[in-house]
């Protein structure tokens, strides 16, 4: 506003003084106009709505590197949830004042992402209430770990923000309880598990940091008292769920129901397709793969079965040339090394086949899961700096598998093997999330970089892996290409399981059978899917949505521009646009 109204003042400056010359007074008036068209206006909305978004959210602020809210807790009380529609609602009405079309494409998918994100809000409060049956969503651990692992500020800084963010650790665990009603079983279970790994961020490494910080002996005591109180505090909750509300028995179905899955699908996803098209291009997917690695699996039989005979039934087949190349893998002590040791590689490839630009200014780091991050059911994950945090490292989290049963750690091996690990670091780190997320910090939007779309992100890193082999990584081998078929149907086999099991009744039996006899996974793995299945909704949707809609805009593309179509120019003008939903991105591309 304050740009808005110097404008006003200067153009009127301009009229009123006889003094100045013709060609300044056009000049003024010009800017004057200029600074009250649409997208001007529009800018300075865009503004102020990120400036109010962190003020209501500062631990999502903290995420994307915007750290002047780090020292806030958001109590979550009713009274709180009262306050965060009214600014919602105040929000929108300011929104609906701007004409879509009146804006430039790029402020266009902008508008539509505020819109989105604010009517999503309010209906995850007021519809889908998952504050009410999700303890899981109650973790001080996770807040704590993104300051004291920061490098924005000294570090006497960044503790006194935490000491006053936790001075308000018992009443969030308080509203916290107040709020949980007919929780899911589920959830319960897996609030308790993170928040026993987030009492380790409350532990040693904490301590000593106050110790060795700058602190004053009075700002230490101070921290050290509210340190207790928190562990306390988080031992409390744990045990309000262990004691009270386990025992009690009074649980909600994992499941949605397709009415608030379907809703919930089109706010996450913001795909062009429905929920349903979606599952019914994913059931038509599985069989094309099926036929694709009956094929594959016919040809390598000789190579590795010689003078055996071929079984009739081509799953067979599959199956066992599967478990032939499941046998080379890593070590159960060395899985998180293996991980390590073939990013370069990766990096090498990209870069001698001109597949994108990278920056070697990024650094990624591999690294064991922080233990609050641990048992959602993801081995592997990609914890990324914000749009206001872009030098800061890029975290590869892999869980080690050091404290799992032999034979369970031995399926897992077997699951990730030699080929399909590298297809996972091809779509973890690069060219898939990493890579992405590091394009996505330089998109001129930063609308686009808060709002991440979870269909492109994820879409992106499985196109990413196709994209590799397609230009020759692994030697274009059957082998490799069968183990990315198993690998991509399960991308297709999560859309099917997600939409099954949240939208319809399907049991943990049939769910492992599916993916057992249709995906060929190892029994830990489907084990694992069934689990994350039951916690999560709609996300495991995002792969297979986001792959299919940038796979199908790049072919559309290569019809249309010939030979001078150029695969490097494609990857880099999508990544350009931030992590907007792919249909936005289509616009722009075809604009």
């Amino acid at each position: 506003m304050t740009h808005f109204s110097s404008a006003k003042l200067f153009f009127a400056a301009i009229v009123s003084s006889a003094c100045l010359a013709g060609c300044n007074q056009s000049e003024g008036r010009k800017q004057a106009l200029t600074d009250t068209q649409p997208d001007a206006v529009f800018e300075r909305y865009k503004k102020q709505f990120i400036d109010s978004l962190w003020y209501y959210n500062p631990g999502r602020a903290s995420r994307a590197g915007y750290h002047k809210y780090d020292s806030l807790l958001v109590v979550p009380t009713a009274a709180r949830r009262q306050t965060e529609a009214a600014a919602r609602t105040r929000m929108l009405k300011q929104l609906s004042t701007f004409e879509l079309k009146s804006l430039r494409v790029n402020n266009q998918t902008d508008y539509l992402l505020i819109n989105n994100y604010l009517r999503s809000s309010r209906w995850s409060a007021d519809t889908l209430r998952d504050w009410q049956w999700n303890p899981a969503t109650y973790n001080l651990g996770s807040s704590v770990a993104e300051i004291l692992n920061g490098r924005y500020w000294p570090l006497a800084r960044r503790l006194r923000a935490i000491s006053s963010k936790i001075s308000h650790a018992p009443d969030y665990y308080e509203a916290a309880e107040q709020n949980i009603s007919q929780p899911t079983r589920e959830h319960t279970e897996l609030a308790i598990l993170q928040n026993k790994g987030g009492l380790a961020v409350f532990g040693k490494a904490l301590e000593d940091s106050i110790s060795r910080s700058e602190l004053s002996e009075k700002e230490k005591q101070e921290f050290r008292n509210r340190l207790s109180t928190t562990r306390l505090t988080i031992e409390n909750y744990i045990s309000f769920l262990q004691k009270q509300v386990l025992p009690a028995g009074k649980f909600r179905s994992f499941r949605l129901g397709k009415a608030l899955f379907d809703k919930k699908f089109a706010y996450d996803i913001q795909s062009r397709y429905s929920a349903d098209e979606v599952y019914r291009k994913a059931q038509r997917h599985r069989a094309e793969l099926l036929h694709d690695m009956g094929k594959r699996a016919t040809r390598l039989w000789p190579k590795y079965f010689a003078g055996q005979p071929m079984p009739a039934d081509t799953a067979a087949t599959i199956r066992q040339m599967i478990a032939r190349l499941s046998q080379k893998h890593a070590s159960q002590a060395g899985f998180v090394a293996a991980v390590k040791q073939q990013i370069p590689t990766l990096i090498q490839f990209v870069n001698d086949h001109k597949l994108l630009t990278q920056d070697p200014s990024k650094p990624l780091v591999v690294r064991e899961t922080p233990l609050y991050m641990r048992g959602s059911g993801a081995g592997a994950s990609i914890s990324a700096p914000g749009p206001y945090d872009k030098a800061a490292n890029t975290y590869y989290n892999v869980e080690p598998l050091d404290g799992q049963p032999a034979a369970q750690a031995e399926s897992y091996l077997r699951e990730y093997n030699d080929y399909t690990l590298q297809i996972l670091n091809i779509h973890e780190a690069i060219p898939g999330h990493y890579t992405q997320l590091v394009y996505a910090n330089l998109s001129p939007s930063l609308i686009k970089a808060i709002f991440g779309n979870g269909a492109m992100v994820e879409g992106w890193a499985v196109y990413a892996e196709r994209m590799m082999l397609e230009n020759g990584y692994g030697g274009n081998s059957d082998e490799m290409w069968l183990m990315w078929d198993k690998w991509n149907m399960r991308v297709t086999l999560n859309t099917i399981v997600d939409h099954e099991v949240q939208a319809g009744n399907l049991s943990e039996k049939d769910a492992v059978a599916m993916l057992l006899r249709d995906g060929f996974q190892e029994e830990a793995e489907a084990r694992n899917k069934w689990r994350r299945a039951t916690l999560s909704q709609v996300q495991l949707s995002s792969y297979f949505t986001g792959y299919t809609e940038i796979y199908d805009l790049r072919e559309e593309l290569k019809r249309k521009q010939g030979k001078s179509f150029d695969l490097k120019t494609f990857n880099e003008q999508f990544l350009s646009f931030g992590s907007a939903p792919v249909k936005y991105i289509r616009e722009m591309m075809l604009h």
